[in-house]
Formats: structure tokens, C-alpha cells, sequence
């Protein structure tokens, strides 16, 4: 006997209304960090120690980014920590998006001996806290002479977003038809040609999601770059703000919330350059594969 389909009944005026409420109280709560962070920065250090708070920028000044590019943290400026910090973050984004693409395709195209069992040592590798090798890391490196160097921060970088973006990546190789492939090797591609022609483009989703994932830990990632780099003309700006907030004898919270916004700001312009792709690409990287 057919069963016939009946339409999904729309949901009533007052639960419209109250889902709507629930989403503007989840945002407002979200986002308001953000902005009396950046608020903050546009105020006097003598404005946020006022009992009264200051929710707009009403005593606005940019002495406070001034302080922050201008002064050093101790023996750490910010532009060479700026520097350091694009260029491990970029090298990590760039690395762990080449050697996830390859690997999440030997996984999902290939049948080779130990597939299940490097998928579980996947797994099994994000479970562990990076925290918890930091002493084996260190010597690795130092035996390696790479301590204090950008080399050995992004090996570690890498290290740490890879089992993730090779994961996360695999499903999106499992949801393109290999039938894709067969047809432009039909057509004459190699199998790497069909691999980069076809499988590529289609991949951007993925890639972008795993990128944003990879860009958002290396760029904020504090302990390994507090241990390894040593030296204070090599620090990143998670290290750098934590120097400049020692380097203060009271807190100066104008110029740590400026700083703070500075730190933000690539992340932050970086996500909303590709949310779209990345809410999209995550839903459908987890679902499948």
C-alpha cells in the first residue's frame, strides 16, 4: 500500500517568535565580548576604571594602538611578533592543507594494508593532549637544533592541526562521487590529473573549513610558542600579550584590550571571508564518509 507524504506543518506564529528571541539572545550574549573588548580599546585607561561603564566609545582615542605598536613588552615589540605570527600561522594553514588533501584521498580512493588502522591512530592522536608531549617536543627539537626557529614551531603546528584536518577532509573526498574521476580518466586525465581537475575544485569547502580550523590554532596558540621560542625577537603576539601585561607595573586594560583587538582582527576578518563555505562544508564533512 503507497503511503502518501503529507507537507510539514508550519510552526505556529508564537514559536517563530520565541525561536527569533532565543537566536538574538544566543548573539547578543556571543558578540558582546567582542565588542566591549573593542569598545575598551577606545577608551582611557582612567574610563574603564571608573565605577560607571562606558558602553560607547564616548572619551574616543587611538593612544591606546598607538601604545601597543610603539612600546615594547619588555625586550618583545609587536611587529616582529606580528611577523612571526603570519608567517607559522600561514606556513601551518598552507602545509596541514597540502598533506591533508593527499592523505584524505590515499584514505578515501585506496586500499592499502593498516587503513583502518591508521584511521583509529587518527583518532586516537586527537585524544591526546598536545600538552601532555611538550617535554619529548622539546627535546626533539632542540636535538634537531630547531628550537627557536619558525621551522620547528610549524612542525609543531602541523603536528597538532593535521590528524583533525585529515579527518575532517576525508569526509569530504568520501562525498564526491569517484565515479567523477573514472569518467576524466575515461576522457584522459592521469590519476592525478583527475584528482586535481575534479576532486580539487570541489574540495574547496573542505579545504576552507580545515584551513579556518588550522589558522585559528596556530594563530592563538600560546604554550608551544612560549617554550620553543625563547628568544624575544622570535615570539608570537599570544606571547607578546602576555609580556606586555607583565611589562606594565598597574594594568594598563585600555592598552591590553587594544592589543587583544589587534590580535583579533586577522582572525576575525580571516572568518568572515569564508564562513559561508566553512558552515557549509562542515555540515557536510561530518555527516559523510
Amino acid at each position: 500500500m503507497r503511503r502518501e507524504l503529507t507537507p510539514t506543518q508550519p510552526r505556529s506564529r508564537p514559536v517563530r517568535v520565541l525561536l527569533n528571541v532565543i537566536a538574538v539572545v544566543v548573539f547578543v550574549a556571543s558578540a558582546f565580548p567582542v565588542y566591549w573588548m573593542i569598545n575598551s580599546a577606545f577608551l582611557p585607561n582612567s574610563a574603564i576604571r571608573e565605577q560607571t561603564p562606558h558602553f560607547f566609545p564616548d572619551q574616543f582615542t587611538v593612544d591606546n594602538f598607538v601604545k601597543v605598536v610603539t612600546q615594547p613588552s619588555g625586550t618583545i615589540e609587536f611587529l616582529p611578533a606580528l611577523g612571526t605570527s603570519l608567517l607559522v600561522t600561514l606556513s601551518t594553514v598552507v602545509l596541514a592543507a597540502v598533506f591533508a588533501f593527499f592523505a584524505a584521498l590515499a584514505l578515501s580512493r585506496f586500499r592499502f594494508r593498516s587503513k583502518k588502522t591508521l584511521i583509529v591512530g587518527l583518532l586516537v592522536a586527537q585524544m591526546i593532549p598536545a600538552e601532555a608531549m611538550i617535554v619529548s617536543i622539546f627535546r626533539v627539537l632542540d636535538g634537531w637544533q630547531l628550537l627557536n626557529s619558525i621551522v620547528g614551531l610549524t612542525l609543531v603546528y602541523l603536528a597538532v592541526v593535521l590528524p583533525f584536518t585529515i579527518w575532517t577532509l576525508r569526509g569530504f573526498v568520501a562525498g564526491i562521487p569517484v565515479e567523477l574521476e573514472e569518467a576524466a580518466m575515461v576522457d584522459g586525465c592521469s590519476r592525478f590529473g583527475a584528482f586535481f581537475r575534479v576532486t580539487l575544485p570541489l574540495l574547496w569547502p573542505g579545504l576552507t573549513a580545515t584551513g579556518v580550523f588550522a589558522f585559528i590554532q596556530a594563530w592563538n596558540e600560546f604554550l608551544f610558542a612560549l617554550v620553543i621560542m625563547q628568544k624575544p625577537e622570535v615570539r608570537t603576539l599570544p606571547v607578546w600579550l602576555r609580556a606586555f601585561v607583565q611589562a606594565t607595573q598597574a594594568t594598563d586594560w585600555a592598552a591590553i584590550m587594544a592589543g587583544s583587538t589587534l590580535i583579533a582582527v586577522p582572525v576575525i576578518v580571516f572568518f568572515l571571508l569564508v564562513q559561508g563555505r566553512m558552515v557549509g562544508g562542515m555540515a557536510a564533512g561530518a555527516v559523510k564518509g
